[in-house]
């Protein structure tokens, strides 16, 4: 399957949720579906979608975060999903696009192409709910599931080594930094408004 077919199945599902993702193919296909203030694009720091996305989650424990990451990235920081699984934020999805290769910088195959099993690490570092999946069906609801949920998950999607025919994004590092930090504050003034009684 496609990551970007992937992305689209869940896009609408996306809109109520703060969503991080690593650099590079993932953070191009999502904008290309229409950006969001609520998309933070992490670029230039490979490995460190899912501790930001931890972070949020504990500052934030109301709001459902999705992480959109990659096999490169998490082999890159594996401990971070030992500190997922010891916090176990119950507001947090992370999920991992594994296309066995390092695409965004040059196609290089990581490790799930010789068979390390990112699902049974997730599993093994204590993460709640793990799964992998193979069709856009399955992605569908299986993302659909743990953003209703309340419950850590880690969710494998295995895709093709495909990507954008470019990763240029039309939307600077700083910009969308601070777009992304205004979208946080606008959350917590509509948390203290007062409410109407009737």
């Amino acid at each position: 399957m496609l990551r970007i077919d992937c992305l689209r199945s869940v896009y609408s599902g996306l809109e109520s949720c703060l969503v991080v993702t690593i650099m590079g193919a993932v953070a191009a296909e999502l904008q290309s579906l229409g950006h969001r203030p609520n998309f933070f694009y992490l670029q230039h720091a490979m490995g460190l979608a899912s501790s930001t996305g931890l972070g949020l989650s504990l500052c934030l424990p109301e709001q459902k975060i999705v992480v959109l990451d990659g096999d490169g990235s998490i082999l890159m920081n594996l401990g971070g999903l030992t500190t997922l699984a010891r916090y176990r934020p119950n507001n947090l999805v992370h999920v991992i696009f594994d296309n066995e290769s390092l695409l965004s910088v040059g196609g290089f195959p990581t490790a799930t192409a010789s068979g390390t099993d990112l699902e049974g690490i997730a599993r093994a570092s204590g993460i709640p709910h793990v799964a992998t999946l193979r069709s856009v069906e399955e992605f569908n609801a299986a993302v659909t599931h743990a953003i209703q949920g309340d419950v850590l998950t880690a969710l494998v999607a295995k895709v093709e080594a495909t990507g954008p025919s470019t990763y240029h994004t039309d939307l600077a590092l700083l910009e969308n930094r601070f777009q992304f930090q205004r979208y946080i504050q606008s959350l917590a003034s509509q948390d203290r408004r007062p409410t109407r009684k009737g």
